[in-house]
């Protein structure tokens, strides 16, 4: 089981998170001259890009994406890109090139194809990479029960994107998404998930035991990702 380190504050819990991205940045700016920061979408990450956004970098040379992204485009109300660009591409951090996951294609395969390909060409490993985990257990887009979890949670297969689809009979997701796999996951220098809330941390408990063909906690464990898990008990 790997160590929850856990802070007093959201405030504390949001620097600490954003520094140790920081840091994997600066890493790889200063070894490869450039890196590549994927994040998460949803409302956790806001402070932490916040802070981030205020690294004194050489963000000229960061390339920023996302560990998932629903297929809809940027324009939409559920699209994690527009929250990323607005957390975090704004001051120092602006001058950092996105690069999308969403691509206006025909079908969510499609999209996830031309998503892969492009940050194959981007970079062949990531830097710094930020995870949130929903109370189902999920992260990025693997969600349980999904008919693409255990390709994406399979540690033999190449980096890539897939496409996934929405879930039948109420399963979540409710929509189409894009999502890396474990393998890109595999290929980063720190991987920072930042979990706040009781249950969420019970969830982690419970699944880092799990089967990790199935279960997306564990197999990050599994696959020996350089994980950082740092948890707050969020606003009280």
């Amino acid at each position: 089981m790997v160590e929850i380190e856990t802070f007093p504050t959201p405030d504390a819990w949001a620097g600490a998170c954003a520094g140790r991205l920081a840091d994997a940045l600066s890493e790889g700016l200063s070894q490869d001259g450039g890196a590549v920061l994927a994040g998460a979408g949803g409302s956790t990450p806001a402070p932490i890009y916040a802070r981030l956004s205020q690294a004194n970098l050489d963000w000229a040379r960061v390339c920023v994406t996302l560990v998932d992204e629903r297929h809809v485009p940027e324009d939409h109300p559920e699209s994690n890109a527009a929250l990323l660009k607005s957390a975090l591409m704004t001051g120092p951090a602006a001058a950092a090139r996105f690069l999308p996951l969403f691509h206006p294609a025909v079908t969510v395969d499609r999209a996830a194809a031309l998503a892969g390909r492009d940050l194959a060409a981007a970079t062949d490993r990531l830097d710094a990479v930020l995870l949130g985990m929903g109370e189902d257990g999920h992260i990025c887009s693997m969600f349980p029960q999904s008919p693409t979890l255990k390709t994406l949670l399979s540690p033999t297969l190449k980096p890539a994107i897939l496409g996934v689809p929405a879930g039948r009979d109420g399963l979540a997701p409710g929509r189409e998404r894009l999502s890396m796999n474990l393998a890109w996951l595999m290929t980063a220098r720190r991987v920072v998930l930042a979990l706040t809330g009781q249950q969420k941390r019970a969830v982690f408990e419970r699944d880092a035991a799990g089967d990790p063909k199935v279960t997306p906690i564990a197999a990050l464990l599994a696959a020996n990702v350089p994980l950082d898990v740092l948890w707050t008990e969020g606003p009280r």
